[in-house]
């Protein structure tokens, strides 16, 4: 490359230097106003070890505890500090405004041996590629194409249940939305292995609870038997999607969906590996299905348990829908129907806290916290803030038909998250909750 001579050179050179300069001077400002701030208000253990025993016992009851006093709230968790932050605006500065100041907290952390550096735990530009690739699947106009498979499979589901039988509700939604991810996203059937899925899950989440712990990484190569189970299902299901990839690559066929834009050239030129798109596929298998999955167990539960919400929701959908299956057109039709799912995943989201890693000092809510502090987020505890929600603990749909959803902050309920790191599956999710209710309380 011809190097700049003269005078232009020479300016060049010294706005480099005026911009270098510049730079650290913001920076040591910055390190002086964090300096100059309180920490936040922090809980005192009455013994050592108090808080690891409390999380590990009662999780949200010391989330629960931290809230009570105040937005911002830290506690020490052996060397770990760990702040919970409950106000929506400093959530906002968090996931959106200061997003860059943060990484994804130890919980996503210690899935990577599962997931790899699939969307859910990839970082910076990697991880905006990614997302880059994959966005297409879940446009709207693809959408049109999957809600014809979500109502056809939840009618199927529906007719094979027989009045009187007793079922396990979650076991159906979860096996329900396991069949709809894979035949949408991957052109899959995999209903011979949506054991082996139910059991990976099942055993990531118990390792989870304990894997996000101080030490808690080194759980899984122990020898213990929940660790072996899970390494044991890993393996099984890595054949299966191994197998997928590799059918897929040697028939070349582009079949429009998710699978397809992972294996084609990226905007580089350069094909993601077998194990990227593993990780992507397994991403999306575990976050895509047991999320709706959860929200619409939990959805059943409290139509059960409220019989006019569930009267109301009939007479919309015989007003709507009559005897026919719904269709992607029904979905913008059934307001009380998105309602009802909106109000469960508000009392209980299926991600009910969210992690970020502070990587470098940062201010919320007029505190200084510093790098390397785990700042927490709970959907649980916000979505039931009486400061945003009047009878915060009852089930009442129509809160969000009655006009004051918009006088709410943005962040007062985020069940999807936010920022640049929102679910990518968002819209494929609201679709698929409101089409498999719609048509599953059309019989039940």
């Amino acid at each position: 490359m011809p190097r700049l001579q003269g005078a232009s050179g020479r300016r060049l050179k010294l706005l480099a230097r005026l911009y270098a300069s510049s730079r650290t001077a913001l920076g040591k400002a910055e390190q002086l106003t964090n300096m100059a701030l309180p920490s936040p208000p922090r809980l005192r253990a009455r013994y050592p070890g108090q808080f690891i025993a409390a999380l590990v016992r009662d999780r949200l009851g010391v989330f629960q505890l931290m809230a009570a006093h105040g937005d911002v709230v830290q506690v020490n968790a052996g060397r770990q500090s760990l702040v919970l932050v409950s106000n929506p605006e400093d959530i906002r500065s968090v996931l959106v405004t200061n997003n860059r100041s943060f990484r994804k907290g130890r919980g996503v952390e210690r899935m990577k041996p599962l997931l790899g550096e699939g969307m859910l735990g990839s970082e910076g530009e990697f991880h905006l590629r990614q997302r880059r690739l994959a966005q297409p699947a879940f446009h709207r106009a693809r959408l049109v194409g999957y809600a014809e498979v979500m109502a056809r499979y939840a009618d199927q589901s529906a007719r094979r249940w027989t009045d009187g039988a007793t079922i396990d509700v979650h076991a159906e939604m979860m096996r329900l939305t396991l069949a709809i991810a894979a035949r949408t996203l991957f052109d899959a059937d995999i209903e011979t292995e949506a054991r082996d899925v139910a059991e990976v899950i099942d055993l990531s989440l118990r390792l989870f609870r304990f894997s996000t712990l101080p030490f808690g990484q080194h759980l899984e190569r122990l020898p213990i038997p929940l660790a072996q189970r899970m390494r044991r299902a890993r393996a099984r299901m890595d054949v299966f999607i191994y197998e997928m990839i590799r059918t897929r690559r040697a028939s070349g066929a582009d079949h429009g969906d998710l699978l397809s834009m992972l294996l084609v050239a990226d905007e580089d030129g350069d094909a993601m590996s077998d194990r990227q798109v593993r990780d992507e596929v397994m991403t999306i298998l575990m976050a895509g299905h047991e999320t709706t999955a959860v929200a619409l167990s939990w959805t059943w539960y409290l139509l059960s348990q409220n019989p006019d919400a569930a009267s109301l929701l009939d007479a919309e959908l015989d007003s709507v829908l009559g005897q026919r299956v719904p269709t992607m057109d029904d979905v913008q039709k059934l307001p009380y129907t998105r309602a009802v799912i909106s109000e469960s995943m508000r009392l209980y989201p299926p991600a009910w806290v969210i992690g970020r890693r502070a990587h470098t000092d940062v201010t919320i809510g007029g505190y200084a916290v510093r790098a390397g502090s785990i700042v927490l987020m709970s959907q649980y505890l916000v979505h039931r803030d009486p400061r945003w929600y009047n009878e915060p603990a009852l089930f009442r749909p129509a809160r969000w038909t009655d006009g004051r959803e918009s006088t709410r902050p943005k962040f007062a309920y985020f069940p999807f998250g936010g920022g640049p790191r929102v679910c990518i599956g968002e819209q494929f999710a609201w679709t698929e909750g409101v089409l498999v209710l719609a048509t599953i309380a059309r019989y039940w």
